[in-house]
């Protein structure tokens, strides 16, 4: 059902994709835009594990693209360094297919808004948390992705590198 990468041993196993989704902040969703034109948005995001979970406000044209369909992509770049002497780039990226829903569920909402507000803000006491998240559970709408498809690649470089037990940020 999924195309397969070309270059396979550039891939990230699951742990190593799982790790980018867990630390990074953002991501680009992208949707069935209007008129058959994609839709592709940047947004902060959570992951669980499983899914990814993201809010949004109650109308827009993210939302319009989820109830269009609910087949979509998620893509994080994890790395991405230019080496102009070297002709190349020092890369590393995820990308995830899978459906997304907008969750009715209170306690699931509030679950979503709970891991996003710790992800984003984890020094902010729970209580503070608990409190924004009750001043706007009423006007946000949460999404979850669940994953049905995911797979990362990193440049040759990158994967050189981490052969050698010395990968870092270049």
């Amino acid at each position: 059902m999924f195309r397969s990468m070309r270059r396979k041993t550039q891939a990230l196993d699951q742990a190593a994709c799982e790790a980018v989704l867990a630390h990074n902040t953002a991501g680009v969703l992208a949707v069935a835009g209007d008129e058959g034109w994609p839709y592709a948005v940047p947004l902060s995001y959570a992951y669980d594990g499983k899914s990814l979970w993201f809010h949004c406000a109650l109308q827009g044209h993210k939302l319009d693209g989820i109830q269009r369909s609910d087949k979509v992509s998620f893509c994080v770049v994890d790395q991405d360094v230019v080496v102009p002497e070297k002709y190349t780039t020092c890369f590393r990226s995820v990308i995830v297919f899978g459906r997304a829903r907008l969750i009715a569920d209170e306690k699931a909402r509030r679950r979503a808004l709970f891991l996003l507000a710790a992800k984003y803000s984890p020094k902010v006491p729970t209580a503070d948390r608990d409190k924004e998240i009750e001043g706007n559970l009423g006007r946000t709408v949460v999404v979850e992705v669940a994953i049905e498809w995911m797979s990362g690649k990193e440049g040759a470089e990158l994967m050189r590198q981490r052969s050698a037990g010395s990968e870092h940020n270049i």
